[in-house]
Order: C-alpha cells, then sequence, then structure tokens
C-alpha cells in the first residue's frame, strides 16, 4: 500500500495494523471536502485489504489531532461536502467492523471530537484539549451528537454539546471519553502497541464483538439483542480460525490466525 496520492492524510501500513496521519498541521487539521474524501479512500483501502486488521487515526505535529472543519475554507469557497463516509470519511461509516483507534496528539475540537467518537479506543496525551465549540460559531456537532448521547452519561455529554468549554485530558478519561491518558508525544507508540495486543486475538471474532456491541445496542430488549442474527458472528463461528483457537488451546501453542 502507498500514499502517492494522497495530499491530506498519510497511510502507513506495518504487519496489519494501518496508521492514517491527517497530514494538515499548519491548520492544526482541520478539515475541508477534499480531505475528507481522501480519508474515505483510505477507511475504503483499510476496509477492503484482509491483510489490515486494526487501524489508528492521528494528527500530524504536536499540537492537534484535529480541530474540525477548516472555517476559512469554508468562507472562502462556501463549500462544504462529504463523502458518504461523513467527516473524515468515517463518522458515517456504519458497515466498518475492524477495530479503529484514535491517537489523540494535541487539540480535538469540533469534528475531531467527531473522528474521536466514530472510534472503538482512544489513547490521548496529557496535553490534549476536547471540546464541541460549533454553537460558537452558529453549528452544531450533527455527526457526534448521537454518538455522545449513547457513549456518555446524558449530563457530561450535555456539557460539552450545550457550553462550547474545553476539558483537558484527565477529565476526558474520567467521563469515558477517551480509555487511556499518556505522556505527551506517546499517543501513538501507546495505540500502535494496543493494535498488536489486539492482534493477539483472531480478526473476526474483533470484527464480529464490534458488531454486536454496536448492532445490540438498537434491540429493545436484553432477550431481542441475544435473539438476533449477527452475520459477522456467523461468519466467525464457520470459519478456520474458531476452530484453530481450541486446537491451539490443547496444543499448548500460540494461535496462528488466518481472518478466515
Amino acid at each position: 500500500m502507498t500514499d502517492t496520492d494522497f495530499h491530506y492524510c498519510r497511510l502507513e501500513a506495518d504487519r496489519g495494523v494501518l496508521t492514517i496521519s491527517i497530514e494538515r498541521p499548519e491548520v492544526l487539521n482541520a478539515l475541508m471536502p477534499d480531505a475528507h474524501f481522501e480519508l474515505q479512500r483510505a477507511f475504503d483501502m483499510y476496509a477492503a485489504d484482509p491483510a489490515l486488521s486494526v487501524a489508528i487515526i492521528t494528527g500530524a505535529g504536536e499540537r492537534a489531532f484535529c480541530v474540525g472543519t477548516d472555517l476559512k475554507a469554508l468562507a472562502a469557497t462556501g463549500r462544504d461536502e462529504y463523502p458518504p463516509g461523513g467527516f473524515a470519511g468515517l463518522t458515517r461509516r456504519f458497515d466498518l467492523w475492524k477495530p479503529v483507534i484514535a491517537a489523540v496528539n494535541g487539540l480535538c475540537l469540533g469534528g475531531g471530537v467527531e473522528i474521536l467518537l466514530a472510534c472503538d479506543l482512544a489513547i490521548a496525551e496529557e496535553h490534549a484539549e476536547f471540546g464541541l465549540p460549533e454553537p460558537l460559531v452558529g453549528l452544531a456537532a450533527t455527526n457526534g451528537l448521537a454518538r455522545l448521547a449513547r457513549q456518555l452519561p446524558y449530563r457530561e455529554a450535555m456539557w460539552l454539546v450545550l457550553t462550547g468549554k474545553r476539558i483537558g485530558a484527565d477529565e476526558a478519561r474520567r467521563i469515558g471519553l477517551v480509555n487511556q491518558v499518556v505522556r505527551r508525544g506517546q499517543a501513538l507508540a501507546h495505540a500502535r502497541q494496543l493494535a498488536r495486543d489486539m492482534q493477539a486475538c483472531a480478526p473476526l471474532a474483533l470484527q464480529a464483538s464490534k458488531q454486536v456491541m454496536l448492532q445490540s445496542v438498537a434491540e429493545p430488549d436484553i432477550e431481542s439483542a441475544m435473539r438476533k442474527r449477527y452475520p459477522a458472528l456467523d461468519r466467525m463461528l464457520e470459519s478456520e480460525d474458531a476452530r484453530e483457537g481450541p486446537r491451539a488451546f490443547a496444543e499448548k501453542r500460540k494461535p496462528q490466525w488466518h481472518g478466515r
């Protein structure tokens, strides 16, 4: 995989882990339409490549993960377009069962928080700040509100949504917006180690688990959720890996996952 056709993001694949870096540090990794469409292509490539099992998204430079929409570009062009996957090609992508980790290396504002909410796990550096300032400029975090309502306690979510104020990394950890806080400059390294840890699991098992977690919450009760059919779960149960795991355990060796 090469990133020669990408100008606003950089792709690096290493042993099944794809790192996607937003490459607009001069504007704190703010995004405009061309960048959204590039990120859509990056996540399309991740979804389609069986050799890739975990993705990480981060921002270039030391100051920002992503501060959302490039308002200067929006004011200059009036162009406000998104690909089918939504903001960053990710926020409206509802069929990506492979895991995505956010490595938050600085400011995470507006659409940056929306990207974070669309990821499955998140590691933040100690200096990171989080906020939804959209109402301060007459807008709303439309790609993130539904996820906030489901991922955070009600009043914690409303604090972010209705005040426009920023919170620090430790507060983001306390309310469950991120999983872990690490030292400055260490988010990507920790995210890559986390990805390696996840690769000890069967890839189809991770995809099945993610699908069940996300789709079961739409069911009216636990019984309905447990009776529902989940295609990724069926695929996992019928896979070679589902037989390899118990066999490796019995033979006291590490399993060899093939994703099939």
